[in-house]
């Protein structure tokens, strides 16, 4: 009885998936026509589509900033957690960040962007996001299960902060440093209300303000609105495939700690 609950429950949850794969590679003819099992065919022809549309330039950009933002909050968090170990009264500064919805500081950061003239501009997708309260407390959770007598051991041999950083507990938090970064980029490519708010420009439309837009002028339009969604949705897959088991040991340490 577990077994089926657990198998029905597979079942629901990958179904949408199951169905966006299915209509991405069938003629569009054949998704128009509703008769979608006696007609089975395999093509190209809505990725094809994509290609005319533009879809594939807003893609590499999404992978392009998505991927900037990461280094930076990985950059920054590993610098606040490792501050905050050494005594930096900021930990509570921090937890308070992560209680505040992401909206409701749209409309400030709207305003400072605009005094800045940094609105429709790469600065405004990239600058807001150079630090992740997310990320810094992850990181600083694993610094905390680093031995102490490593540390001091380390200093007493004459080493700084830098060696520190660089020699000791990068290598040792790498499963955590891999876990955020791949949490990072998916909340950043995530995104569609704030990039659509901030840079409007053309040459600055997310993959995921990309397919508001063709959902828009294309609702009925399934084979290729399918394509679109399973070529949209295939990096976080396969970063998440890929570290899977990175990202559930990390969360794992994390509660029995």
């Amino acid at each position: 009885m577990r077994h089926l609950f657990v198998f029905t429950t597979l079942f629901l949850v990958a179904l949408p998936f199951i169905w966006m794969g299915y209509a991405a590679f069938i003629p569009r003819d054949v998704v128009n026509s509703g008769d979608l099992f006696s007609r089975i065919g395999f093509t190209l022809q809505n990725f094809q589509v994509l290609g005319k549309e533009g879809f594939w330039g807003r893609l590499w950009f999404s992978i392009g900033l998505s991927g900037s933002v990461t280094l930076l909050q990985l950059l920054t968090g590993f610098l606040a957690a490792y501050a905050i170990k050494e005594g930096a009264k900021l930990l509570p500064f921090f937890l308070v960040l992560l209680a505040v919805p992401a909206e409701l500081l749209l409309v400030p950061l709207y305003g400072l962007l605009k005094g800045l003239h940094l609105l429709d501009t790469l600065w405004a997708l990239l600058l807001p996001f150079a630090a992740s309260p997310f990320v810094v407390f992850l990181l600083y959770q694993g610094i905390r299960t680093v031995p102490e007598e490593l540390l001091e051991a380390a200093r007493l041999d004459g080493a700084g902060h830098p060696v520190v950083l660089a020699r000791i507990l990068f290598p040792l938090l790498r499963p955590q440093l891999i876990a955020a970064g791949v949490i990072s980029f998916a909340a950043h490519w995530n995104l569609v209300l704030y990039p659509r708010i901030m840079a409007g420009d053309q040459k600055l439309k997310t993959v995921q303000t990309w397919l508001t837009d063709l959902q828009r002028s294309n609702p009925f339009d399934w084979g290729v609105l399918s394509a679109a969604a399973l070529a949209a949705t295939l990096p976080l897959a396969i970063a998440y495939l890929a570290y899977e088991r990175r990202i559930v040991e990390t969360f794992e340490e994390g509660l029995k700690g």
